[in-house]
């Protein structure tokens, strides 16, 4: 054992759930470059924003996939009066070359059938399937493997996320009303999430979970700390979508938003970082590896992410989990600071094991850079209570709540108020 790394907490592979033991930490400034010159310019801080997007690529998220040489889009059908009237339907075939290399990703659209102009388009991927989130019975039922119910993959499941009694509940027909676009695909089409105790050889994470588009990048080596990562491939196809979503005349997409929960906030909340088309960022219970610091140890932690998600992060986060108080160099304030001057809202969840005040925490470090481009940052206030929304500010703001696990109506709701401030 190296004697020079202290271990705090010997079983560091298990979560602290005791703040008394959180060990002192420090967090790096964002506006201070990693040679000690600080930033005072907007300029300035877009070269600390690209230092900032090259440390988590090499030591956490792995490298940013390349832009596709192809992108090859179908329109496979449209329904100009769907529900009820006040919405046009549509579903897209997305391949990135003729021959199917990098496999293919459905992305469903609906947007308001009578909107004046363009409206702004919220992109998310999806675990269930594109056919869950509509009753109709024309959405495709995408052919993908996921560990996940298998009734996902069958009709009972089709309209299942507008229940408003399911967990990830998707008001479609109110941001329609609203006047706003969905615009989502399947994470599972992208590439699979193999389960950490999946049984099957052929499906474990090792092997399994890079295929589907990681064809397009070649074989990996795996004597690299930083290769492209399963989470840096389901943001890399966010950024495909609105590559799409630039297609279509009925879209804004300098008004675009996007979205996602749990390990689809992390992807959503990478995909802004690197991504500056995403006008607003809202990551909904992204905890560890997206929005809470990891440096406090709470929680989920570095090691249980890198032992039960060996494909989410790149081989070099291994080595911080130890100890990472002492040990990283970076934490995630600085990937939110990475969305500035855009818009960006932090959604928590008031579950220990995601400690959403590490979210809280991490709004307030990279608070500043919002200020010095011009822009207002989180609200003072103390960590607040579940459901208030005081901190909610109009560029940067942060909440949490109680009751499940997914992206509720409550929380569309925040994301709604705070994309028309």
């Amino acid at each position: 054992m190296d004697t020079k790394i202290p271990d705090i907490r010997p079983n560091y592979f298990e979560a602290n759930y005791d703040k008394t033991k959180i060990a002192p930490y420090t967090l790096e400034d964002p506006l201070t470059f990693l040679d000690g010159r600080k930033v005072t310019t907007p300029a300035e801080w877009e070269l600390r924003r690209q230092e900032i997007l090259g440390i988590f690529a090499g030591e956490m998220y792995g490298q940013e996939p390349p832009a596709p040489e192809q992108l090859l889009i179908e329109k496979i059908e449209e329904k100009p009066d769907a529900m009820g009237g006040f919405a046009v339907r549509a579903q897209y075939r997305m391949r990135f070359s003729p021959d199917g290399k990098g496999g293919e990703i459905h992305w469903l659209l609906v947007r308001p059938r009578y909107a004046a102009k363009p409206v702004p388009p919220i992109l998310f991927l999806n675990f269930a399937g594109n056919h869950a989130y509509l009753p109709d019975e024309e959405v495709v039922i995408p052919e993908m493997w996921s560990h996940r119910l298998p009734s996902h993959r069958v009709e009972e499941a089709r309209g299942t996320r507008c229940d408003p009694n399911s967990v990830g509940h998707f008001p479609v027909a109110l941001l329609i009303a609203a006047g706003y676009a969905v615009l989502t695909a399947c994470y599972c089409e992208v590439s699979p999430d193999p389960h950490p105790n999946e049984p099957e050889e052929q499906f474990k994470q090792q092997n399994f979970a890079y295929t589907g588009v990681f064809d397009l990048w070649g074989k990996r080596d795996e004597s690299r700390t930083d290769n492209i990562t399963a989470l840096g491939a389901w943001a890399w196809a966010l950024s495909r979508g609105l590559d799409l979503a630039e297609r279509i005349p009925e879209l804004d997409v300098s008004r675009s938003i996007v979205t996602g929960c749990s390990r689809l906030g992390k992807t959503a909340l990478l995909a802004a970082a690197r991504d500056t088309r995403f006008a607003v960022c809202v990551p909904n219970q992204c905890g560890a590896g997206g929005a809470t610091l990891a440096k406090r140890d709470y929680g989920e932690n570095v090691a249980t992410e890198t032992r039960m998600f060996t494909h989410w992060f790149c081989k070099a986060y291994k080595k911080y989990e130890r100890n990472p108080a002492q040990l990283l160099t970076f934490d995630q304030h600085l990937l939110l600071a990475a969305v500035a001057p855009r818009r960006l809202l932090i959604e928590g969840y008031d579950s220990p094991w995601f400690d959403t005040e590490g979210e809280y925490l991490a709004c307030k470090a990279a608070s500043p850079v919002w200020e010095l481009l011009g822009k207002k940052g989180l609200p003072e206030g103390p960590f607040p209570e579940d459901f208030d929304t005081s901190l909610i500010g109009e560029d940067l703001g942060y909440y949490h709540r109680a009751e499940d696990h997914g992206l509720a109506a409550f929380d569309w709701w925040q994301l709604m108020r705070f994309t028309q401030r």
